[in-house]
């Protein structure tokens, strides 16, 4: 048997055949590991074919899949949660890759759909069922620790990376009071093992990270810059930690310090899709302060990272129009739209430079278009465009 298919899950009677099936083409075998279901989770994995065990919940990540690894009979093991998929495109490399007899990791590319911060991440979710590869940490559990101790015993493994996106991630939840739990349940499980791990540079990189999403910016920087004492750090770890210290001194203003961060963050030796988030922020900076002409180079490097990063147009497009570049914003703003239809804020800069051309009836269809999407997630800002534009006198010729 040569692919396993490993999950941890609970609860996932509505996600999980999304993922089932995406794992269909390539895997041998599912083993899926029940943390206590009290939906029909169980009953769609034994549809799929799946050997479903069960374990007690411990609020531990790492314990529950490791007793999930006990159950592979596969020479290799895929890890995915049930809010994510495998993507088509990856199944032939991924069936190649798992041929070469020193293949020890293969790291995947994983995008997080929605997301318009930092939207892809390298996972090591894909590895040689080897006795000595476990998980550790109870969140953000990985192998990387296990898989670090075991090539320095032997070193003729190898680890690589896929460059085609691998998986994706549907997990984004905006929700306040959702995000607000998951944000407390993290910050609990790293700082019990922050107590016994001083200076891991992985966890100062994501706990520093929550730190400073939960708005304890000064804490965030304190432990991010403990990360980077560390002289043997990994370049994704190393690429993490100046790329949140840019997020952290962009909050506290002091812009400078965040550019230098966003800089030796993309100076790192790793994939050019996990600098996006990186290239976009940048640009954001730049363009705070005025440097239009530097920012467009950073969202047009975004734009050939990712032809698909819709984020990436409007902000071009944003930088075109105050270079005076219309019809370029022009092309960049219906970019955006194309990639995105519901794209509220890319219609309703659209409309602004039609209108400062004196195409009044192709800037009113923009502006109708922003402010139907406006009102579906926004309805604040559907109304004050409604009320600037009345100022303007334009409202009566809106449809």
């Amino acid at each position: 048997m040569e692919l396993s298919l490993c999950m941890i899950v609970k609860n996932e009677e509505a996600s999980l055949p999304q993922v089932l099936e995406s794992v269909q083409p390539v895997v041998d075998e599912m083993v899926i590991l029940d943390t206590g279901s009290s939906d029909r989770t169980i009953e769609i994995a034994q549809e799929y074919g799946a050997r479903v065990y069960h374990f007690q919940w411990c609020n531990d990540f790492s314990a529950a899949r490791n007793q999930a690894l006990q159950y592979v009979q596969g020479k290799w093991v895929l890890v995915l949660d049930a809010d994510e998929v495998l993507t088509p495109e990856i199944i032939p490399e991924i069936q190649q890759a798992i041929k070469n007899d020193r293949n020890l990791v293969i790291n995947l590319i994983r995008q997080e759909v929605g997301a318009t911060q930092s939207p892809y991440s390298l996972v090591s979710r894909l590895f040689r069922h080897h006795p000595d590869i476990y998980f550790s940490r109870p969140y953000h559990s990985i192998v990387d620790d296990s898989v670090a101790q075991l090539l320095q015993r032997e070193p003729d493994w190898q680890v690589i990376s896929l460059s085609t996106v691998g998986i994706l991630h549907y997990g984004y939840q905006p929700g306040a009071i959702a995000a607000l739990d998951k944000y407390t349940r993290a910050k609990n499980a790293m700082e019990g093992f922050l107590a016994d791990h001083p200076n891991d540079p992985y966890l100062c990189s994501k706990l520093g990270a929550l730190y400073v999403q939960i708005g304890q910016v000064g804490e965030g920087i304190k432990l991010l810059k403990r990360g980077l004492t560390d002289s043997q750090v990994d370049a994704s770890v190393l690429f993490e930690l100046h790329y949140h210290l840019g997020n952290a001194y962009t909050k506290q203003n002091q812009l400078q310090l965040a550019a230098d961060h966003y800089q030796d963050a993309i100076k790192q030796p790793i994939l050019p899709q996990l600098k996006l988030g990186a290239y976009n922020n940048l640009g954001n900076l730049l363009f705070r302060v005025g440097d239009f002409t530097t920012a467009k180079r950073a969202y047009q490097t975004t734009v050939k990272i990712d032809p698909t990063f819709a984020v990436g147009y409007n902000h071009l497009g944003m930088t075109l129009k105050a270079l005076a570049q219309w019809e370029a914003a022009i092309t960049a703003y219906q970019k955006a739209i194309q990639l995105n239809p519901d794209y509220a804020d890319a219609y309703q800069n659209l409309g602004v430079v039609l209108l400062k051309l004196g195409r009044v009836p192709e800037s009113l269809a923009a502006f109708e278009s922003a402010i139907a999407r406006h009102q579906a997630s926004n309805p604040q800002e559907a109304q004050r465009l409604r009320q600037e534009l009345q100022g303007m006198g334009l409202t009566n010729r809106l449809q």
